[in-house]
């Protein structure tokens, strides 16, 4: 079988345990995840943990049909291998530093000139979008309140694509209105 490319018959070889899509699966990917963690320069223990946690991750997505589309396979894996390194250094993290002789780490709310800082910024940005027009007002608004951006869509009636480009009007009047009052961040 030609393994050049990946199509829907090799997902579907690879979701049935078919052994010798497996093998080239495990060869081609490991392969490439090889390249990234050793560029990466992790330790050689860490570089088969992650590439086999990275492939038995995908198989197991594959075989629960999670990816339908043969052309996001190499996105796919590259996005699980990131995942897995990232949970790979908090846990190294944690076990380099964490002993029982280790201090807990300073309460950070405890700067109280940190807090005040934060404050007057807080203070200024809401003075700003203040004087900012009221569609602009409103849009950035939404944003402090951490609203998702359908929500936003719906509120102001455009849709995601235009709602891009007015946030990027209103990010921008923001800026001018920063630089204007000279401050710098």
């Amino acid at each position: 079988m030609d393994f050049d490319s990946f199509d829907a018959a090799y997902l579907e070889r690879l979701s049935g345990g078919d052994p010798e899509v497996e093998a080239h699966f495990a060869r081609y990917f490991g392969d490439l995840l090889l390249i990234v963690l050793r560029a990466r320069q992790f330790r050689r223990e860490a570089i088969n943990d992650i590439r086999q946690e990275t492939l038995l991750r995908v198989l197991k997505a594959v075989r629960a049909n999670e990816i339908r589309d043969p052309r996001c396979l190499r996105g796919f894996v590259h996005s699980v291998c990131k995942n897995v390194i990232r949970e790979h250094s908090r846990a190294d993290w944690r076990t380099s530093t964490a002993t029982e002789d280790t201090p807990e780490p300073a309460d950070e709310r405890a700067d109280s000139e940190r807090d005040l800082v934060t404050k007057e910024l807080q203070s200024l940005v809401r003075e700003i979008i203040a004087e900012m027009p009221a569609k602009d007002r409103k849009l950035l608004t939404a944003v402090l309140e951490e609203k998702n951006s359908v929500e936003i869509c719906r509120e102001i009636g455009v849709d995601a694509n235009y709602l891009r480009v007015k946030m990027h009007r209103a990010r921008e009047k923001f800026r001018q209105a920063i630089e204007k009052r000279g401050i710098k961040f």
